[in-house]
C-alpha cells in the first residue's frame, strides 16, 4: 500500500518515524479526535457524507476512496484545535516558509522555539529536511496552493522567500534572457506577497524574512521600498540590516534580514556586536589529512578516505576542466576584467558558494599544491561553510547537495539575529495588551 510519506516525498526517500504512517493512519487519528471536539453532524456536514458513512468510518467497517484522502484530512484538521497537532513544547510557535533545509529553523530551535508548520516545494529539499528535523507535521509543498486556514497560529513566521528574482546573478541571467525580474517575474518575484497574505491572516507577533543584499538596491531601492511599505501597511514595525557570513564563516556571503514586530519592542541589531571579519579562515572548515578529520557514520567514506587520509579524488578537477578554467580566466584578465576561478587556501576567506556550484565549482577551488590541480569542496565541506554542525546528514546526490547548500543560509548569522530578537520573544513580552488591530475603532 502506498504510504503517506510516499505521497509528499520521493519514493526512495528515507523519512523520520512520523512519515511512516499511512495516510489512512492520519486519517482515522484526526477523524478520532474531531469526534472528540465536534458531534458527528458537524464532523459530516465538513466532510460532505452521510453521518452512517462517517459512522462506518469510525468503526472501521469501510474507509474513504484513497483519492479523496487528503481533501479529508485538510479538513478535519480544520476542525481540530492546533494544540492537538502540533508541538508546543517550545517558549513560542514558528513556521518555516521557503524551508530549504532548514537553516533557519535552526537558529530559532536553539533559542526554544517549536516549529508548527512547514513549507518547502522543492522534494529534493524536503527529503534533506525531512532527514534531519523532527516533525509532528507534514512538510506542504507549494505556498501559492496552501490555504491559511490549514496553517496553525504561532508567534514568528520565518521566511527565506525566493532570492533569485532579485540576486545580482539573477537579475544579469534574466536580463540576458529577456525575462523580467523582481515583481516582475511571474513565478518568484510575487512570492513575497504570500507571506504577506498569511501574515495579514494570521498576525504572528513577529517575522524573520531573509534575503539577498541586492535586494535592497534592486530596480533603484523601488522593489525594496515596496517590501517595507507592504509590511508596515501589515500594522508592523521593519527593521533590516545586511550582514556578511564573513563574520561568522569563512566566506563573504551578504544577506540582507528583515525583522517585523506587532508590538513597539527595543529591537535593536546592534544589541549584539558581531565578531570580527575573518577570524575563521578555510582552514577551520577544510577536511583535515593529518589524520584527525572525523568520523562520520552518515558520511562513511563518501567524501573523505580516512585510510588514505585524503579527500576522495572524484572532487579534483580534471585535467580538461582545470584547462578551461585556467584559460578562460587568463583571458578575461588580459582584457582587465576579474572573471575567472577563486582559488582557496588555509587561510582564505572564501567567495560566495552559488547553487551552481555544482556545475564547475570555480567559485571556491581549493589549492592542493603546484603540481595537483584544485579540487571542489566536499558537501561535507559545503555544510561546515554554511554553519550546519557535523551531525547534519546529507541524504542526496552531490549535485543536489550543491545546490541546497549553495541556496542555504549561513545558520550563524540567523543564529546571531534570532538571539537578538529572544527577548522579544519571551513570555512576558508576548502576553502584554495588545496594541488596536488594523480595521478597530474602539
Amino acid at each position: 500500500m502506498r504510504t503517506w510519506c510516499q505521497t509528499f516525498y520521493p519514493a526512495n526517500m528515507k523519512s523520520n518515524n512520523l512519515a511512516k504512517r499511512t495516510e489512512y493512519d492520519v486519517f482515522n487519528e484526526r477523524l478520532s479526535l474531531a469526534l472528540c471536539h465536534r458531534t458527528k453532524a458537524e464532523v459530516s456536514a465538513i466532510l460532505g457524507v452521510n453521518p452512517r458513512t462517517l459512522r462506518r468510518w469510525e468503526v472501521r467497517q469501510s474507509r474513504p476512496e484513497y483519492h479523496a484522502l487528503d481533501a479529508y484530512n485538510r479538513n478535519l484538521q480544520r476542525l481540530l484545535p492546533f494544540s492537538q497537532n502540533e508541538n508546543d513544547s517550545g517558549s513560542f510557535r514558528f513556521i518555516d516558509l521557503f524551508a530549504g533545509i532548514g537553516g533557519i529553523r535552526a537558529a530559532f530551535e536553539e533559542i526554544g522555539g517549536a516549529c508548527v508548520f512547514t513549507s518547502e516545494w522543492d522534494s529534493y529539499a524536503q527529503k534533506t529536511y525531512a532527514e534531519n528535523w523532527s516533525n509532528s507535521h507534514r512538510i506542504e509543498g507549494d505556498i501559492t496552493k496552501i490555504d491559511v486556514l490549514d496553517i496553525p497560529d504561532h508567534d514568528v513566521l520565518l521566511a527565506g522567500f525566493p532570492c533569485q528574482p532579485f540576486s545580482i546573478a539573477g537579475v544579469s541571467k534574466k536580463n540576458a534572457l529577456g525575462r523580467a525580474h523582481g515583481f516582475h517575474d511571474e513565478t518568484q518575484g510575487t512570492l513575497f506577497f504570500d507571506v504577506c497574505r498569511i501574515i495579514e491572516a494570521k498576525e504572528p507577533r513577529a517575522f524573520l524574512l531573509e534575503n539577498v543584499k541586492n535586494l535592497v538596491s534592486h530596480d533603484k531601492g523601488k522593489t525594496f521600498s515596496v517590501i517595507k511599505r507592504s509590511l508596515e501597511d501589515l500594522g508592523y514595525n521593519i527593521y533590516y540590516r545586511v550582514i556578511d557570513g564573513a563574520h561568522f564563516v569563512p566566506q563573504h556571503r551578504e544577506r540582507i534580514m528583515i525583522v517585523g514586530f506587532r508590538e513597539q519592542v527595543a529591537f535593536d541589531f546592534e544589541a549584539q556586536s558581531l565578531p570580527a571579519k575573518g577570524q575563521r579562515t578555510m582552514k577551520d572548515i577544510l577536511h583535515k589529512t593529518d589524520g584527525s578529520e572525523p568520523r562520520l557514520d552518515h558520511d562513511g567514506e563518501r567524501f573523505f578516505d580516512h585510510k588514505k587520509n585524503r579527500v576522495q579524488p572524484k572532487y579534483t578537477l580534471t585535467d580538461k576542466l582545470w584547462e578551461y578554467l585556467y584559460n578562460y580566466a587568463e583571458k578575461h584578465r588580459a582584457k582587465g576584467n576579474g572573471f575567472g576561478y577563486g582559488l582557496v587556501y588555509p587561510d582564505s576567506v572564501a567567495r560566495t558558494l552559488s547553487a551552481r556550484y555544482y556545475k564547475d565549482g570555480s567559485e571556491i577551488l581549493v589549492y592542493q599544491g603546484a603540481r595537483k590541480n584544485p579540487r571542489r569542496l566536499t558537501p561535507r565541506e559545503c555544510a561546515r561553510l554554511m554553519g550546519f554542525p557535523d551531525s547534519f546528514r546529507i541524504p542526496v546526490s552531490d549535485t543536489r547537495a550543491y545546490k541546497q547548500f549553495g541556496n542555504s543560509v549561513v545558520v550563524d548569522v540567523v543564529r546571531h539575529v534570532a538571539k537578538a530578537m529572544r527577548p522579544m520573544l519571551e513570555v512576558e513580552v508576548l502576553q502584554p495588551e495588545l496594541p488596536l488591530r488594523r480595521g478597530t475603532n474602539t
